[in-house]
């Protein structure tokens, strides 16, 4: 018995010891397991409507944490023939998902902070810069705009960005 006791005692010891050598005491433990339960509400997941995401999405298409929103690229998803894709026409769908995504999530176009812009093919360039600016008459956000070899969804472009919560 006495051995059982004096196990336990040791291993009791070492671990308490464990803890102090890596700087944590179990009042430390406790602090960061609440923050991490803040973190956790500070942090949402939302559809593309603005409701909490059902967690089955493989891409979460708005996020938002300590009032920044997130979107996830969007491409145009075009179901017409690729000869008859048009960059214009797909700058712009991309574009009004965006803006419908950052709304959700509770910004408005004027607080987008950084956009990412990926084009099929840098030629689509001034195409795409045509129908961006009417979407940002009081100034654009920061911006990347790089050309890439393929884009996913019948997609001449795809876009993601980065706004401020506003609302």
């Amino acid at each position: 018995m006495n051995s059982v006791n004096l196990s336990r005692r040791s291993f009791s010891g070492r671990f308490t010891a464990l803890f102090s050598a890596a700087g944590l005491s179990l009042p430390a433990l406790a602090t960061r397991a609440e923050g991490k339960s803040k973190a956790a509400k500070d942090l949402r997941k939302l559809n593309s409507d603005g409701k909490p995401a059902d967690g089955k999405q493989m891409i979460t298409p708005i996020v938002v944490h300590k009032g920044l929103i997130y979107v996830a690229g969007q491409g145009a998803h075009d179901t017409a023939a690729p000869e008859q894709f048009e960059i214009g026409r797909h700058t712009t769908i991309v574009m009004d998902n965006v803006k419908k995504l950052v709304e959700a999530g509770g910004g408005t176009v004027d607080s987008i902070l950084q956009l990412t812009v990926f084009l099929a093919d840098i030629k689509h360039y001034d195409g795409m810069n045509q129908v961006f600016k009417n979407y940002f008459p009081n100034g654009g956000p920061a911006r990347t705009t790089v050309a890439v070899a393929a884009l996913p969804g019948n997609s001449l472009v795809e876009i993601n960005c980065i706004a401020a919560v506003s609302k």
